[in-house]
């Protein structure tokens, strides 16, 4: 900054338009003079309340500033960079733990549904023998009951018959021969 003011104070000095100017240049008629003295003045003015330093000290802090600005964005960019890795990995744990879910579950869909197909082919199994048995046992009593009809219906035609071809006679003998018999047996 300094070197810049220098270098300005020499190109005014050097100036060609001072040297242009008509009549003696350190005159205060001559116009330039006055502009260039008014110039250097200011520039005194400047230097002496030590406002280039005072820029130049602004402009550092700027910078300085601008710097730290500049690296805590490169930090926060670094973290979010980071965060955002640990987010896609995070992403893909959880993927491949849905994943994971997913086929276990359906592995299990499968298991049970085997097994929900293994307790119905058992139940078939023990409905069918339960139908089996309830028909033989209804077979056996149609059975039975057809013979108990049979043997009643055999006995009262054979009471009929009885009836009509037996005397008195023959049917105390029958009775006398059923009471033997009874106490044959009993003794």
């Amino acid at each position: 900054m300094r070197k810049l003011i220098s270098l300005s104070t020499v190109a005014a000095l050097g100036a060609t338009p001072a040297l242009a100017a008509s009549g003696p240049f350190f005159s205060l008629k001559n116009t330039d003079f006055i502009v260039t003295l008014g110039f250097l003045l200011f520039i005194a003015v400047l230097v002496y309340f030590k406002v280039p330093s005072l820029l130049a000290g602004l402009l550092d802090k700027r910078a300085e500033g601008i710097q730290n600005d500049l690296d805590e964005a490169r930090a926060l960019r670094d973290e979010a960079q980071a965060l955002l890795a640990s987010y896609e990995r995070k992403s893909r744990e959880v993927k491949e733990q849905a994943d994971r879910i997913v086929a276990h579950a359906r592995d299990e869909a499968k298991l049970l549904a085997e097994q929900a197909h293994a307790e119905m082919e058992k139940s078939l199994a023990r409905r069918l023998a339960a139908a089996e048995s309830q028909i033989a046992s209804a077979e056996a009593k149609a059975i039975k009951d057809v013979r108990d009809r049979a043997a009643m219906v055999a006995v009262a035609a054979a009471r009929e018959v009885i009836a009509k071809q037996m005397t008195a006679t023959d049917a105390n003998k029958l009775i006398d021969a059923s009471i033997d018999e009874v106490g044959a047996k009993l003794h």
